[in-house]
C-alpha cells in the first residue's frame, strides 16, 4: 500500500545508515563503488589476519544476531549486514550495535563509534512520511 517507489526510498535510507556505520569504523565497504551500493546488504571488510566468521559466529552466539558471510574468494575476510524487508532503523541500530561489540571482543580495533554514526544518521535523515505522521 506505500507504493515501490517508497518501498526503494526505505532500503535506499536504511543502506546509506549503515554503511555510515562501517565508514565510522573505519573499515571498507566490500562494494568499492559508491554508484552500485546494494539497498539490501551491506558487505563489511574486516582487517587482514581476523577471521570474519569467527567474528560472525562470536556475535551470533553472544548477541543473537545473524549476518550474512563473505561468498568466494572474500569468504573469511568479511561479513553482510542485512538491512531490508520487516526492519526499522531501531532494529538496524541493534545490528551494527552487535557488531561493534563482537568486533571488539574479537580484537578488531575500529575508529570510531558504528552506532553513533548509525543513529546521527537516521536523526538527520527521517524516513519519507515520518514528519507527517508526527504532526
Amino acid at each position: 500500500s506505500e507504493g515501490l517507489d517508497a518501498v526503494f526510498a526505505r532500503h535506499q535510507r536504511w543502506g546509506e545508515g549503515v554503511r555510515a556505520a562501517v565508514r565510522a569504523w573505519g573499515l571498507p565497504i566490500q562494494c568499492a563503488d559508491s554508484g552500485v551500493y546494494s539497498p539490501v546488504l551491506t558487505g563489511v571488510i574486516v582487517p587482514e589476519g581476523v577471521d570474519a566468521d569467527a567474528v560472525r559466529a562470536l556475535i551470533h552466539q553472544r548477541f543473537d544476531c545473524s549476518l550474512g558471510t563473505g561468498l568466494g574468494k572474500v569468504k573469511g575476510r568479511m561479513f553482510r549486514i542485512g538491512h531490508l524487508g520487516d526492519v526499522n532503523d531501531l532494529q538496524l541500530i541493534a545490528a551494527i550495535a552487535a557488531c561493534e561489540m563482537g568486533m571488539k571482543l574479537s580484537g578488531v580495533a575500529l575508529a570510531g563509534s558504528g552506532v553513533q554514526a548509525a543513529m546521527e544518521y537516521f536523526a538527520g535523515h527521517p524516513a519519507r512520511g515520518a514528519l507527517a505522521k508526527a504532526a
